[in-house]
């Protein structure tokens, strides 16, 4: 059509970005292609996130969010506009990232995608016998009846008396749990120590807390009594009292005994989504049992009554997903044809998606973050929607080579709808499908945050930039591999899955757990290795951290460099961090002041007191090598390596923690710099250099690829070689052909997912593997391999 008879709405067909600056992006301008497929790609900490999530999602939602009323905005999350001078062209901005999903128990793969509404309606007009509407099989509402009084408003209306009843599914036992749980009373206190003395070993409750402060000043307990010595009143206010109003320190407060306490703040959770020490102490305190009422399928027995074909509801939430699809689709209704149809392209969405082996009851905590991001992406499948802004982290995460094919067929036919698909990705078989690559870097850190290129597949791979000159890489079959020192046996497997698995696990050598997703790699390894004496386990769990938290913190880092400054000046440690008595007295040591407005977007400016350092003027005048804290902190990790390795600040626990950390990968991070600003694969590389000052002999590894740009491969697996050098045993669960290619012995999962999975196909080297191309495994490893260079990921 020639320019001059386009239509103006026409002309919109750019994402225009100028003088972005969220974190580390230094003035980014880009323009980004609506209604096709442009993957953002650069190492880890290069701006991807920042730029993607950070700039335009962040900027489209808060827009969006501004059209509702001041007082609907007030219920929602308040979002500060991205520190950019211009965004044009946006769309709404649906995002689907690898964030875990409900940490709530009650929260199943059914109920997150709509799928256990469709079949409770389903059972409420099929079902035989008829119990009642759709509530009636939900395991969330229970059964209720009351009497009482209604008024209806208008002249001469009498009160009348009313019956109301609620017909619910829960189960009355477990109140739709699943599960009960049965609590050791000697893993929560010392009975031959008082509360004052510190009695509670529940994570969270010190001495000077206000969980003790208000047991302590009830009234209903001596807190210098040790507990052995209450009398039969005091046991039973201190552990099962119903909540009571209670007055302390000229305060009204609700006191209740410690039991129904740890049920409502720990045990409502899924303990997998738990962060490490409270899911250890529950781990430790409780155990839990299916319920003995309802079987663990949460619901009562009216709802188990009623079936359709001999099936009732809980029968198919735990049937797996592939399977029901196939029990729906031979469901003949007229009268709900219209719902049938609607369930079973939700269905055949989760195995055209490859979650084919997951059942609706399957909590939604216990999925990983490639699974909860995948199960996010069903309710986007089948949208009538178009024009919209899909945005994706790295959505093949946890995904086999087999499974990446077909989670690039559902991106490209979001595309064709008519929708602007942007995808953080590292991969480069996803790679390879983009109409548009935008490229960040050329470092990270300070060293990043610039675009290094735009263009093409093809124009990437002879630009010369850090990702096009790695985007053909393959990986070698090393010529010789180590030899193991003795196998860890594990007899008789069957966690989840798995079907009597019989495997010695080699020791002193590096072994990749491989298979499909779905195949059982993870309830071998985690439930057979992890938890052993001896096994430092480095799982997908993410790290959690507020603004105040940094590397620093996370790491332990803080406590030898606090006590370094603190010998060399003569002062306390505590001065030396801004969480404690070192900390600004205007900002509080945050650095910044935040400034509320209510249903509006808060606002931070920089602390003019401290000049966003977060220490006391007075504490920044103690040196030690010659620096502050507040410069400490603000050094990147190579320059703190050597800054506490030699010298007058050779600090050796301090070089150490900073050591590994460099030795990960993460040598541009700054000390101080907030969690909140890192990326998914930074703070998974963190952990891992946590985990790596672990002792143990034997170390698990989940997927330690996750976040990583090609580039950064290399460093990765000669971490692993130091590791299996330095006489530890590494077991790997991980998809990515390079790590398969470098590992000394291959343990193969499959060959399917679900309940075609669950078996040991292959157990061998990588090379062997290879030349028997028997699985779907060997078969890919064999492609990424031996194919020619310059043709391979197109």
């Amino acid at each position: 059509m020639p320019a001059s008879n386009r239509h103006a709405a026409d002309s919109h067909d750019w994402i225009r970005v100028q003088g972005a600056r969220e974190n580390n992006l230094k003035d980014v301008s880009v323009e980004i292609p609506k209604r096709r497929l442009t993957v953002f790609t650069g190492v880890s900490g290069s701006g991807k996130s920042s730029l993607v999530f950070g700039t335009i999602a962040a900027e489209s939602q808060r827009l969006i969010n501004e059209t509702y009323s001041a007082f609907l905005q007030g219920f929602m999350g308040s979002q500060s506009r991205p520190e950019v001078d211009v965004l044009e062209g946006l769309t709404t901005a649906i995002i689907v990232d690898q964030e875990r999903m409900g940490a709530n128990s009650r929260s199943t793969v059914g109920t997150a995608t709509d799928a256990n509404a469709m079949l409770r309606v389903l059972f409420s007009r099929l079902g035989k016998p008829h119990i009642g509407s759709s509530n009636a099989f939900s395991f969330n509402v229970p059964s209720m009846r009351a009497v009482g009084e209604i008024t209806v408003d208008k002249p001469g209306a009498k009160a009348e008396k009313k019956v109301f009843s609620v017909n619910g599914g829960m189960c009355p036992r477990c109140e739709g749990m699943g599960s009960v749980n049965d609590i050791d009373l000697s893993q929560l206190y010392d009975e031959s120590k008082s509360l004052n003395q510190g009695a509670l070993t529940i994570p969270g409750y010190n001495v000077d807390g206000w969980h003790v402060r208000i047991f302590g000043a009830s009234g209903f307990l001596d807190p210098d009594k040790p507990i052995r010595k209450y009398t039969k009143q005091e046991r039973h206010d201190f552990l099962y009292k119903e909540p009571t109003k209670v007055k302390i320190e000229k305060m009204n407060l609700t006191y209740e005994g410690l039991i129904p306490r740890i049920q409502k703040s720990f045990l409502t959770k899924d303990v997998d989504a738990m962060q490490p020490h409270i899911r250890a102490f529950v781990e430790r305190a409780v155990t839990f049992s299916a319920c003995p009422d309802c079987g663990g399928s949460r619901l009562n027995e009216a709802a188990r009554s009623s079936k359709i074909k001999g099936v009732n509801i809980a029968d198919a939430c735990s049937m797996q997903i592939s399977d029901l699809a196939a029990w729906v689709r031979g469901l003949e209704a007229p009268s709900v044809a219209p719902l049938l149809a609607s369930l079973r392209h939700t269905l055949d969405s989760f195995v055209e998606i490859g979650l084919g082996y997951l059942s609706l009851d399957r909590p939604a905590g216990t999925l990983s973050g490639g699974e909860a991001q995948r199960t996010k992406m069903i309710r986007h499948l089948g949208s009538s929607l178009t024009d919209v802004t899909y945005v994706f982290d790295e959505p093949t995460v946890g995904l086999h080579p087999h499974d990446i094919q077909r989670m690039n067929g559902l991106l490209l036919r979001l595309r064709d709808k008519g929708n602007t698909v942007l995808v953080v990705e590292h991969k480069p078989e996803a790679i390879a499908i983009a109409d548009h690559v935008v490229d960040l870097g050329p470092g990270a850190g300070t060293a990043g945050g610039e675009v290094v290129f735009e263009g093409t597949l093809e124009e990437l791979r002879a630009s010369g930039t850090l990702t096009g000159r790695h985007l053909s890489d393959r990986a070698a079959l090393k010529p010789a591999v180590r030899k193991p020192k003795g196998a860890l046996k594990v007899r008789g497997a069957r966690s989840h899955n798995l079907k009597d698995v019989d495997v010695d696990i080699p020791l002193g050598v590096l072994v990749v757990v491989t298979g499909v997703a779905g195949s059982g790699k993870s309830s071998l390894i985690h439930g057979s290795v992890s938890g052993k004496e001896g096994v430092v386990s480095v799982d997908q769990a993410p790290i959690h951290g507020s603004r105040r938290s940094n590397p620093a913190t996370y790491t332990d880092l803080l406590e030898p460099i606090r006590k370094a400054f603190a010998k060399a000046n003569g002062v306390k440690p505590a001065l030396f961090s801004a969480n404690s008595e070192g900390a600004c007295p205007t900002c509080n040591g945050a650095g910044v002041i935040y400034t509320d407005l209510g249903m509006m977007a808060g606002v931070s400016t920089v602390c003019q007191d401290c000049e966003g350092k977060r220490f006391q003027a007075s504490v920044l005048d103690y040196k030690f090598g010659g620096l502050n804290i507040a410069e400490v902190l603000d050094l990147p990790v190579d320059a703190a390596v050597n800054f506490f390795g030699t010298g007058k600040a050779k600090t050796p626990a301090a070089h150490a923690i900073l050591q590994r950390m460099a030795d990960v990968g993460l040598g541009y991070l700054r000390l101080g710099q907030p969690l909140t600003t890192l990326s998914g694969g930074e703070r998974q590389r963190l952990k891992l250099a946590t985990h790596m000052g672990a002792e143990g002999g034997v170390y698990v590894l989940d997927e330690p690829t996750t976040g990583l740009h090609l580039a950064d491969l290399e460093q990765l697996l000669k971490l692993l070689d130091r590791l299996v050098d330095a006489g530890k045993s590494v077991i790997v669960i991980e998809h990515h052909q390079a790590v398969m290619a470098h590992a000394d012995w291959i343990i193969d999962l499959g060959p399917g997912a679900g309940h075609e999975g669950g078996k040991i196909v292959f157990e061998g080297t990588p090379a062997a593997l290879v030349a028997a191309k028997s699985t779907l495994t060997g078969k890919h490893l064999a492609e990424f391999v031996s194919t020619p260079k310059a043709s391979r990921a197109r």
